[in-house]
């Protein structure tokens, strides 16, 4: 009986740490161009290399879209695979749709662009995101983190 208390303690402590090492620092919203994402190697390679830039797509072979430049601090001793939860209210739809991306998030401060493409964002460069969330999560559904826009925070209408 002793060790299963102990196991439990273990891991509540260990889901509280973990929650508290992950923090959502900034997130700046907008649109970007398939030319601002184009570096200097492509001409010489012809690939992206969205592994260094921290770039996650809705939909990975289209890169103009609208994005969230989200920067992170992961304080925990290595690298942390999480659940990233994007819901957005756009202007072409009243109701929320959800994007989830697993991704492991290194240890130290990170920014990462996680982009809304494609027939996901059929908008133009003019057009914004009307309220949105993210939550980051554990690959089990934990919440360790999250941040939202203030429309996000209203409440319904009825």
């Amino acid at each position: 009986m002793r060790a299963l208390f102990t196991s439990v303690l273990f891991l509540v402590a260990a889901t509280l740490s973990t929650a508290a090492d992950l923090t959502i620092i900034r997130v700046w919203p907008g649109y970007r161009t398939a030319e601002s994402f184009v570096r200097i190697s492509e001409y010489f390679d012809k690939n992206e290399d969205s592994e260094a830039q921290h770039i996650i797509r809705t939909q990975p072979d289209t890169r103009a879209g609208y994005y969230f430049l989200v920067r992170l601090k992961n304080t925990t001793a290595e690298t942390t695979a999480i659940r990233i939860e994007l819901q957005v209210i756009t202007p072409f739809s009243t109701d929320p749709k959800t994007y989830t991306f697993d991704r492991p998030i290194p240890k130290g401060s990170t920014a990462f662009n996680l982009g809304l493409t494609g027939t996901d964002w059929p908008g133009t460069p003019k057009d914004e995101v009307v309220a949105w969330q993210i939550r980051l999560l554990t690959p089990t559904g934990t919440e360790l983190a999250k941040t939202q826009s203030f429309l996000w925070s209203l409440p319904a209408k009825k």
